[in-house]
C-alpha cells in the first residue's frame, strides 16, 4: 500500500514573503515616446487600507545605453520585494533611436520624480529612494547620485519633486567614459554596430562627442566639499569590457 505523505503549510494572512508586479506604468512622454516602468511590490502593499510605506529601489538594467530589457533581472529583484522593498524597473530612451546622451539620464531622473509625485498611490516612502544599476545602468546610477536636482539634467515633467537619491549601488558601470570609448572608437571603423552606438549616443562630430562624454562621465563630476549619498561600487577583476 502506497505511503500517504502529508505536509502542513502554515497560514500566511500577512502575505509575508510574497511579491506582486504592477507592469507598464507610464512615467514620461519624453521625445514623443511613452516611457514606462514596472513596479515589484510586497504583496501585502496591495491590501486595501494598508497604511504602510516601503523603501524603493530604482533599478536600471544595463543595455549599452539602448532600451533596457527589464525582464532580465526581474526574477532576482523580486527577492527584494519579498523582503519589504518596492522595486521600480525603469526603462529609458535608446541611443540607437537617435536619443543622444544625456537623454537616458534625464529619463531616469524623471522616473524618480514620478515615483515621488505618486508615492502615496504606490505606498513608497519618498525619503527612502535609492538607485541600483548594472553596466550602462551602473553608469546611470553613478550619474544620478552625483547630480541630484541638477537643473542641467531636469525636464519639465514632475518638476515640483526632487530626483535626489539616498544611496547608490553600482555594478560594473563605466566611471571613466573616455577610457571606455577609446576602445569603441577603434572598433567603430570596422563594426557597424559599434559605430551606430557611438554616433547614436555621442554624435559624429568629435567636438560634440567630447562634450557629451563630459555630461556622462562620473569621475569628472565629483566635487570637493559637495555632499553625496553613500555609494557601493562593485566590479569584477576579469571584466574584459569596462575599465
Amino acid at each position: 500500500m502506497a505511503e500517504l505523505i502529508f505536509e502542513s503549510i502554515p497560514n500566511n494572512p500577512a502575505l509575508d514573503g510574497l511579491a506582486s508586479v504592477i507592469p507598464d506604468i507610464v512615467y514620461s512622454h519624453a521625445g514623443g515616446k511613452e516611457l514606462k516602468l514596472t513596479l515589484i511590490v510586497p504583496q501585502v502593499s496591495r491590501i486595501p487600507k494598508n497604511p504602510a510605506t516601503y523603501p524603493c529601489i530604482v533599478f536600471v538594467q544595463g543595455s549599452g545605453w539602448t532600451f533596457p530589457d527589464i525582464t532580465y533581472e526581474l526574477p532576482q529583484m523580486s527577492e527584494f520585494a519579498r523582503n519589504g522593498y518596492i522595486v521600480a524597473m525603469v526603462t529609458h530612451r535608446s541611443a540607437l533611436d537617435g536619443f543622444k546622451a544625456p537623454a537616458f539620464l534625464k529619463d531616469v531622473k524623471t522616473a524618480i520624480r514620478f515615483l515621488r509625485a505618486n508615492a502615496e498611490n504606490y505606498q513608497i516612502d519618498p525619503d527612502r529612494i535609492g538607485i541600483w544599476g548594472t553596466s550602462s545602468g551602473g553608469n546611470t546610477a553613478l550619474l544620478v547620485g552625483l547630480t541630484g536636482d541638477d537643473p542641467i539634467y531636469r525636464t519639465d515633467e514632475h518638476s515640483g519633486f526632487s530626483d535626489k537619491v539616498k544611496t547608490v549601488v553600482e555594478c560594473f558601470g563605466p566611471a571613466d567614459i573616455p577610457a571606455l570609448f577609446d576602445g569603441l572608437k577603434e572598433r567603430a571603423d570596422h563594426n557597424p554596430g559599434d559605430r551606430a552606438l557611438l554616433y547614436g549616443l555621442l554624435g559624429a562630430d568629435p567636438v560634440e562627442q567630447r562634450a557629451r562624454m563630459r555630461m556622462m562621465n562620473p569621475i569628472e563630476m565629483v566635487k570637493d566639499g559637495k555632499e553625496y549619498p553613500p555609494f557601493l561600487l562593485i566590479h569584477g577583476d576579469k571584466d574584459p569590457l569596462v575599465p
